[in-house]
């Protein structure tokens, strides 16, 4: 009798895990606001339709993008029409999108040649720019568009950064010379300079502020820098080489895209990887929504974006576009 119970007890619990499973939506809701660099656009894609709605001009190239804290303008670097380290024209402005008009209203000069690319909101409200050839990070305000100041990096190719959570120190991921700088943004000085590998790609922090991630491009693992010591702590070891990694809002898993074609979900607690999927080459962005139940990565030689839904650990059908989607970030609506 205890055997039937039990047998009952599972077989019910099953076919509960599974409606939930089959329940989950194929999409969060909200917008992905996205870069496409071989199109020279911004677009909005709503994500219940998984189409493009909107799809406004920039200049050439924007890689990356970020949106203002009251959700109501995008800001895309217009970094050039090559890849670091690289040749070709060196972009000095950053375009300004008033999302919900879908138009481009502003474009902020940085004052020379500098190739921006990753920008980011800090708690202060000031919006934050590496200047790639100036090896720094630039301090813009928004409200005037205009160059407050800059803080070094101390290392050539400071293609990406993150912030700490409190908005006091940046790390930058220096693509050819293999480091990461921990720069002081109040004291507009570098911190030191962390020798991780040959050659990095992209970095991605915690949610807590307590670890930074980069990718060793030369072999399959994740760099764990300790942000208490700004030491490397330890490797994350891969069944493949990632290029960008983003962690879920609640820091339990690092998302992360090869581009051999895989996408790794990776466990912190343990730091092993618990689930792969198979997607297009991937060297472009991850962004995570807010509930943390679903991924979106770019994929620029395919001009897909690949959709897990992570509730459900599956992929869900792909948002198509065109070949150049690069930078993204999710957003909850239009204001």
């Amino acid at each position: 009798m205890k055997f039937l119970a039990s047998t009952l007890f599972l077989s019910v619990l099953a076919a509960i895990v599974l409606s939930r499973l089959a329940a989950a939506p194929a999409a969060s809701p909200g917008m992905l606001f996205v870069a496409n660099q071989f199109d020279h656009t911004a677009n909005l894609v709503d994500l219940a339709s998984k189409k493009a709605v909107a799809r406004i001009g920039v200049d050439i190239n924007g890689h990356e993008v970020v949106i203002s804290p009251n959700g109501k303008l995008g800001y895309v670097p217009i970094y050039g029409n090559s890849g670091v380290g690289r040749p070709g024209t060196d972009g000095a402005t950053v375009a300004v999108i008033d999302l919900k008009a879908a138009r481009a209203i502003d474009v902020i000069n940085l004052g020379k040649p500098v190739r921006p690319h990753c920008a980011k909101f800090g708690p202060d409200g000031m919006l934050y720019v590496s200047a790639e050839l100036d090896n720094a990070i630039y301090v813009v305000d928004p409200a005037t568009g205009k160059v407050v100041g800059q803080a070094p990096t101390g290392d050539a190719e400071s293609h990406m950064f993150v912030l700490a959570p409190d908005g006091r120190r940046a790390y930058t991921a220096n693509v050819g010379p293999g480091t990461v700088s921990v720069v002081d943004l109040q004291k507009r000085a570098v911190v030191t300079v962390i020798p991780i590998a040959k050659h990095v790609q992209r970095i991605a922090i915690s949610p807590d502020g307590k670890s930074v991630f980069t990718h060793d491009q030369g072999a399959p693992r994740i760099a764990v820098i300790d942000t208490a010591s700004n030491k490397l702590a330890r490797w994350i070891d891969l069944p493949a080489s990632v290029y960008s990694s983003t962690p879920t809002p609640d820091g339990r898993f690092l998302i992360a895209n090869a581009p051999s074609g895989k996408l790794f979900v990776i466990d912190l607690s343990s730091e092993k990887v618990t689930a792969s999927y198979p997607i297009p080459e991937a060297i472009g962005e991850i962004t995570v929504d807010k509930s943390g139940d679903f991924a979106y990565v770019s994929c620029p030689q395919k001009g897909t974006i690949e959709v897990l839904n992570l509730r459900a650990a599956r992929l869900e059908e792909p948002i198509v576009m065109t070949p150049g989607v690069d930078g993204l970030v999710w957003l909850a609506s239009l204001l």
